[in-house]
């Protein structure tokens, strides 16, 4: 394991694994450790009381941020004529059918977010081999395969996420930027963690938030009081 940076263990020896804060204390600690030098990314991990293997328990969807991400997502289309062309009025960095099918299939990976129209599922499911393992591949149940591509592109654009629970039934998310006032990310913050709580699956049993921590990119982190 590589050896923590003197930055890091500072940050550390004020933070506790255990203590839980409520979401704006968390996100004051957060903002007193010694920052990098760069704007890091506050991000959101929960762990959710979930057995993914079943299929009544997988948690996995879309969730517009209220105040955004911080970071303005690079997004393409799979799509044709007029629907390829509002795709790119929206702001897709790319649009097109079997070219850019075949551009991705060659190694060309330079987006954030992938979208679908529902008739070009049949066309890209050969690039499920790329796309999947990155968590790129088009899906109904994330908001990435729809009809309304320019709305879809301007949502992922504006600070939309995608998330999934892992095969240990944790969730992990941007909620914004370290330079956010307080308020912002607070607002981030609890609105996905009622997000996840409104989206319970049917099949959960017990508690199903057991545990939230944020942290930032380079930093340790902070548990949240939750339940």
């Amino acid at each position: 394991m590589a050896e923590r940076s003197k930055r890091y263990n500072r940050a550390k020896e004020k933070s506790s694994r255990t203590e839980r804060y409520e979401v704006t204390e968390a996100l004051r600690r957060l903002k007193e450790f010694d920052g990098a030098k760069f704007d890091e990314t506050v991000e959101l991990a929960v762990k959710l009381g979930v057995d993914p293997r079943k299929s009544d328990q997988m948690v996995r969807g879309a969730f517009s941020l209220p105040k955004g991400t911080g970071k303005e997502l690079r997004v393409i289309a799979f799509a044709d004529g007029e629907q390829a062309e509002a795709a790119l009025r929206a702001g897709a960095v790319e649009a097109g059918g079997e070219e850019l099918v075949k551009k991705v299939a060659d190694g060309w990976l330079e987006f954030d977010v992938a979208i679908a129209a529902p008739q070009m599922m049949r066309m890209i499911a050969r690039l499920g081999r790329v796309l999947g393992p990155k968590g790129l591949m088009p899906s109904p149940k994330s908001g990435t395969v729809t009809e309304d591509l320019a709305k879809a592109v301007s949502e992922f654009k504006a600070g939309k996420i995608e998330y999934r629970c892992d095969s240990g039934g944790n969730v992990h998310v941007p909620v914004g930027k370290l330079s956010f006032v307080p308020e912002d990310l607070q607002e981030n913050v609890e609105a996905f963690l009622d997000h996840l709580r409104a989206n319970r699956p049917s099949g959960a049993k017990g508690a199903f938030v057991q545990r939230a921590f944020v942290c930032t990119t380079m930093g340790p982190s902070v548990r949240l009081a939750v339940s």
